[in-house]
């Protein structure tokens, strides 16, 4: 796994909080993840439906769990997800701590990776650190708090770089 030529789609999500927030993932973010060649998930699925619906329709799913995730979902995902996609180096892991000094401290805490994907905070981020590590948090596609739309991200990999990260605001329910 890891060899794709061409681009390389990606769908990002996390904190789909099912069945609690909602009853399902919203219909762009399915349709999303049917298009997409990854899918990366930052951690608190909640129920063990979710993860086995993604993983029967993603063409991969790179994902770990959540401060919310049972031992069902923690004895199946990592703490921290680890990939290389067309050379760029993926970490995905939920929480980052406190949003003040998060890029630096991330920076630090993953010298060997080029993404980081994250969640926990429900809130959107998009920040590179000095070392070059780009951080994404998709916010929640279930659960806005308090952001304005429901989140998710997609993105792109291309000869080892990442390019065309989009957040896709959703419509209210």
């Amino acid at each position: 796994m890891g060899h794709y030529r061409g681009n390389v789609r990606l769908v990002l999500t996390s904190d789909t909080h099912l069945p609690k927030r909602a009853r399902d993932l919203p219909p762009r973010l399915w349709a999303a993840i049917d298009a997409a060649d990854v899918v990366i998930h930052a951690g608190d699925w909640v129920d063990v439906a979710t993860l086995d619906a993604i993983s029967a329709r993603a063409t991969r799913l790179i994902a770990c769990y959540g401060n919310n995730d049972g031992p069902q979902l923690r004895s199946r995902l990592p703490e921290i997800a680890r990939a290389e996609l067309d050379g760029l180096r993926l970490a995905v892991i939920h929480e980052t701590g406190q949003s003040a000094g998060r890029t630096e401290r991330c920076a630090a805490r993953f010298p060997d990776a080029d993404l980081l994907v994250f969640g926990h905070s429900h809130i959107p981020w998009d920040t590179t650190a000095e070392t070059g590590l780009r951080l994404l948090n998709p916010g929640s596609p279930t659960d806005r708090r308090r952001q304005p739309t429901a989140t998710f991200m997609t993105a792109t990999i291309s000869d080892g770089r990442l390019a065309g990260v989009t957040l896709h605001e959703l419509p209210p329910r």
